[in-house]
């Protein structure tokens, strides 16, 4: 028996999922393996990838990954997974990666997350080795800030609040105050640009699930910034409604708004609640090594 592929694993996650229990991500890995992987030798169970994880934990991590991103399952609370009526009624039969790839739940995924920039793994022919890497690293990139923006939605506010301040400091701007959590009349910190404090950028930080935020939310913002000032950064896990944006790019101030994909875009560029897993050396010919033969 051979290790299976990522996508060969879609069948046993939804088998192991398909009587609607809610498990934690590990559980129903061994699970997985123990109905469905028996066979496989202890070394192939203990077989490595290169970063040093588990490859058939590996394998069924971006099963369970694709399968979420498709609507076949979904994750109820942190760590956790639960089949979909979706899933439940593909879980009998064949689902191949085409299938997952091209349904409306996936294709709405990749166009929200990478504005047309990634492509999938199918999409990808008579492809060089240097781009199969290419790809590999950007369908990386979109899971971390997929399961980053997931974890931003379910920490405390406050300390939400702590995290836009930090990667403020990190993108280069200057020492920032937190305000008080009571009457701050939904200013949640202040971003000194210059060393003495001259320019202020003024901060709100909103952490929504799927809540859009509406034109009142920037209205309040603009009426709590004080005369000692005229910006402003509104961040927020959702998106902005068509009123809210227009209110903003209307005041007389200037207003930033960061939605959750942008947040998470800056925040895997700065390397701001991510770190590095693993780094890859692609090695080639030196042929100035060569040249005195």
């Amino acid at each position: 028996m051979e290790i299976p592929k990522f996508h060969e694993t879609f069948i046993p996650i939804l088998k192991v999922l398909s009587n609607g229990e809610t498990l934690q991500a590990r559980e129903m890995y061994e699970k997985v393996i123990a109905q469905f992987y028996s066979d496989l030798t202890k070394d192939q169970l203990e077989q490595k990838t290169k970063s040093g994880d588990r490859l058939i934990i590996n394998r069924i991590a971006w099963g369970k990954s694709y399968l979420k991103k498709g609507g076949y399952i979904e994750f109820p609370k942190r760590g956790h997974v639960k089949i979909t009526e979706k899933g439940q009624k593909n879980s009998s039969q064949n689902l191949s990666l085409s299938q997952v790839e091209n349904s409306d739940n996936f294709l709405e995924f990749y166009n929200e997350e990478n504005d047309g920039k990634t492509e999938t793994p199918s999409k990808v022919q008579n492809a060089s080795p240097e781009d199969l890497i290419d790809e590999g690293f950007n369908l990386i990139e979109v899971q971390v800030k997929d399961e980053l923006l997931e974890k931003l939605k379910s920490i405390d506010p406050f300390y939400f609040e702590k995290v836009i301040l930090i990667l403020l400091k990190k993108m280069g701007y200057g020492d920032f105050v937190e305000t008080s959590k009571t009457g701050d009349g939904g200013i949640d910190g202040i971003i000194n640009e210059d060393k003495l404090g001259l320019d202020k950028i003024y901060i709100q930080a909103k952490r929504y699930g799927e809540n859009k935020v509406r034109e009142k939310d920037i209205r309040n913002f603009i009426g709590a910034m004080s005369g000692d000032t005229q910006k402003g950064v509104f961040v927020t896990t959702s998106t902005f409604d068509s009123a809210a944006i227009k209110k903003a790019y209307d005041a007389h101030h200037t207003i930033i708004l960061i939605d959750g994909q942008k947040l998470v875009d800056l925040m895997h560029e700065y390397n701001v609640g991510i770190q590095v897993k693993t780094t890859y050396e692609v090695k080639e010919l030196d042929n100035d090594f060569f040249e005195g033969e």
